[in-house]
């Protein structure tokens, strides 16, 4: 769970084009170091093969204060920011979200969805550090829905609909937490007293949620038995490893 401390990085996502399936990110590094270096990871968690996010990236840029400074592609992943130490470094680029799977990113007119090893550049030297996470919801267009926002990470300042700012404590909880967007299918159990979600994508008229959610439900309450005692989430019983968990289904 994100600490209270203010991170001093921090991203935010916008829908740029959604017909163009194009993500726009800027990210706010407080503290950089000189020459900061930053990376797209070519790993996933849960995904045990080598991955090329980068290739999706495009349009980078950085400035600190009024002045553009010079990037170096140091290989297919990873650049270099020809900055000074200290003083704080804005990047702007898109990335292409064009798969249509759990482990990259998606944008169209109809849903949005994106891990943060396909958005999120990672701040070399700094991957234990807070994150916060900003994103922003997409106009409404006339004749479509208006969308939502989920995700397990931990809201600071969100709306009704879940857009806004979201709080990590490394780089590491921010990729293990992705992010729904769209109209979606949703409702919310408990599970041994712990706030559960479920999110579905694309759910059809003849979908069931009253069977998905009381069948989840039973799944969660026997894994968390089994694996931490009858009396998990009761009073003197152990306290459960997580405080939410959101489930997400395409």
């Amino acid at each position: 769970m994100a600490g209270t401390a203010s991170p001093r990085i921090r991203y935010q996502v916008a829908c740029a084009d959604r017909h163009a399936h194009l993500f726009a990110i800027t990210l706010r590094v407080d503290a950089p170091a000189a020459g900061q270096v930053l990376s797209l990871p070519a790993w996933i968690p849960g995904s045990y093969l080598v991955r090329e996010f980068a290739k999706n990236l495009q349009g980078l840029g950085a400035r600190q204060g009024r002045r553009a400074v010079s990037i170096k592609q140091l290989d297919k992943a990873s650049w270099q920011v020809d900055c000074v130490a200290g003083k704080p470094l804005e990047l702007s680029y898109e990335v292409c979200a064009y798969d249509n799977s759990v482990r990259t990113a998606w944008l169209d007119a109809e849903r949005g969805f994106f891990n943060g090893t396909s958005l999120c550049l990672r701040v070399e030297g700094q991957t234990g550090e807070p994150h916060a996470l900003e994103v922003l919801a997409p106009p409404v267009t006339k004749g479509q829905a208006r969308w939502s926002c989920a995700t397990s990470l931990s809201p600071a300042a969100v709306d009704r609909q879940g857009f806004g700012r979201y709080l990590a404590a490394s780089y590491d909880e921010l990729a293990d937490s992705p992010v729904e967007m769209g109209a979606f299918w949703s409702a919310e159990f408990e599970a041994c007293g712990v706030p559960h979600r479920f999110v579905v994508a694309g759910a059809p008229a003849s979908f069931d949620g009253d069977r998905l959610i009381a069948d989840t439900r039973a799944i969660c309450e026997t894994q968390m038995r089994f694996w931490h005692g009858a009396k998990v989430g009761k009073r003197g019983g152990p306290k459960p490893p997580h405080d939410r968990y959101v489930f997400m289904l395409n």
